[in-house]
């Protein structure tokens, strides 16, 4: 019987000449790192050789007035591109007195310095590397990659990054727009976290204040916080606060600027509602809360909401009830007169909410929150940062000067 396909199956076989470039690409670049490696090697160690000749004398001609002589050599390592590389390092000695002392080599000691390894330490734990995995990353035998090194490490940056974050200056004359939120961190450990909005648009992680729960004293606490660091409205104008409906943050709030304009969040009041709803109903819910977030002006917004109250009326009481009970705070925007584009970005708690996210995926590697040290400070400090590397102005900020407007009427 004659086979037939033979051709075929030797076609399949070979490799394209994409599949080529790509092993010859990599081939290519392994090669010409290691070539990299071994010149950087060959010059670090003509920088050495440099420093044994400048104290000695060359050793061909050897200067028998200097104080220092050739003592052989020994094993040693470099740093390069944070990995350890072994040498056989040259040692010099000078005579003190009767005796002699190995004199440091300063080339040789810079070659050392672990600062580009703890940068890569640092940057490899900010994307999820864990400090027991630093060893495996970087090298068994690379200096400064165990567990407790890297966490004494991270100690040392976290504080770093907590006083940086404290000691930056807030001082603005735009302040538009404040949001308060609490963030859960363990069962018994809370942060309130303040976020600042100015009329270009910018948002700004302003402070946190921890505490056992989302309490008017640990709000008050954050308040005090950021008035001692000089934020403040605009001059002559009031703030628009944006809440999730928490009473004791906006107990503190108004201790602090009582003609603060407190608007509730539509997002957190709609899922309040909903609940109390047939899972049927929830879809037509949503249409008229998003008619409620487009409406443009008071008058707009007061029938927006009337319809929204005979919907959940029609339907059950304790819906009802739950909507009324945020009163005039729903319609806060509206009453300004303000572009209605505005209301994606203000009408809810979701512009603090979103770095509250970013933060959680930074940290969800602590297991454990020790309150009695600066632990969750630094954390926090740190996962805020991060995540404010990633704000861009909000939505329709060209508007924000009609806001400012209103406000300082």
């Amino acid at each position: 019987m004659k086979v037939r396909g033979g051709s075929k199956g030797r076609r399949s076989a070979r490799q394209t000449p994409a599949a080529v470039m790509q092993q010859l690409s990599a081939y290519t670049a392994e090669e010409f790192r290691e070539f990299l490696q071994g010149e950087v090697r060959a010059l670090l160690m003509g920088c050495i050789q440099a420093e044994v000749d400048a104290l000695c004398g060359p050793s061909y001609r050897p200067n028998p007035d200097a104080e220092c002589r050739r003592a052989g050599s020994a094993p040693g390592y470099v740093l390069y591109e944070g990995r350890r590389q072994d040498i056989i390092r040259p040692r010099v000695r000078r005579r003190n007195g009767e005796s002699e002392e190995e004199v440091p080599l300063a080339t040789y000691a810079n070659a050392k310095e672990p600062g580009e390894l703890r940068a890569r330490i640092l940057d490899a734990f900010s994307v999820g590397v864990s400090g027991r995995d630093q060893s495996r990353l970087h090298g068994e035998d690379t200096p400064g990659t165990s567990k407790s090194e890297v966490s004494r490490l991270w100690r040392r940056e976290g504080s770093k990054r907590l006083a940086e974050f404290r000691e930056r200056s807030i001082v603005r004359e735009d302040w538009l727009v404040l949001m308060l939120d609490g963030v859960w961190l363990d069962k018994e450990l809370m942060a309130v976290v303040a976020l600042g909005i100015a009329e270009d648009g910018t948002k700004h992680i302003l402070d946190f204040e921890l505490g056992a729960t989302e309490s008017t004293e640990t709000a008050k606490g954050l308040l005090a916080r950021l008035a001692r660091r000089g934020f403040a409205p605009t001059k002559d104008g009031r703030l628009l606060v944006g809440l999730d409906g928490s009473s004791a943050l906006k107990s503190a709030v108004l201790s602090y600027w009582p003609d603060a304009v407190i608007q509730r969040c539509l997002a957190h009041k709609e899922r309040n509602v909903r609940r109390f709803l047939r899972r049927k109903d929830w879809k037509e819910l949503a249409v008229h809360f998003d008619r409620l977030r487009k409406a443009q002006g008071l008058v707009a917004g007061q029938e927006a909401l009337k319809e929204l109250e005979r919907f959940v009326g029609e339907r059950n009481q304790a819906a009802l009830e739950s909507l009324k009970e945020a009163g005039d705070e729903l319609l806060a925007l509206h009453r300004l007169e303000v572009p209605a584009t505005l209301n994606v970005s203000l009408l809810s708690t979701n512009l603090i909410e979103g770095p509250f996210r970013n933060m959680r995926r930074k940290l969800e590697r602590v297991s454990r929150w020790r309150a009695e040290t600066d632990q969750a400070s630094r954390w926090l400090a740190y996962g805020l940062l991060e995540a404010e590397r990633g704000f861009r102005r909000i939505k329709h900020a060209e508007d924000l000067g009609a806001l400012g407007k209103a406000l300082r009427k």
